[in-house]
């Protein structure tokens, strides 16, 4: 995997991914920046949000499960001193279904966090993670 980032000015960059997508990040304008795009901390915690709900949505459907939506809310505590390292991050997933089944929901979690989401499991060797889940019912 590769991955390119570039200075434009101030404190923006562009990052280029391997598989040829571009973000801009950008810094706050207390530090010379624009606001114009995602700080690079919140850029790591979307990657894990992205790849723990790819994970659960893949299993979920794998399992054949009748899933209508899902989305996973993060909430996270950085050092108050340099390096700021995430030092808790909870990810709290909203599925929603007709008739899912909360074993298989639970399992969907369990095996993205202890198994299958490198960003995860990468982050959790430096920050505590908890998840959980709730079920919606569809109409």
């Amino acid at each position: 995997m590769k991955a390119r980032v570039k200075w434009v000015e101030q404190a923006t960059f562009v990052a280029e991914s391997g598989s040829g997508h571009a973000v801009v990040m950008d810094g706050p304008v207390e530090d010379g920046g624009r606001n114009l795009g995602v700080r690079p901390m919140e850029m790591l915690l979307l990657g894990m949000g992205g790849c723990t709900a790819f994970d659960v949505v893949h299993i979920l459907k794998k399992a054949r499960q009748p899933l209508l939506d899902c989305s996973v809310e993060l909430d996270a505590e950085r050092a108050s001193e340099p390096p700021k390292v995430f030092t808790r991050i909870h990810a709290h997933f909203v599925v929603k279904g007709r008739g899912l089944s909360e074993a298989h929901v639970k399992r969907a979690v369990q095996l993205s966090a202890e198994k299958y989401c490198s960003a995860s499991i990468m982050l959790g060797k430096i920050a505590r993670i908890t998840h959980d889940y709730e079920i919606v019912e569809a109409d």
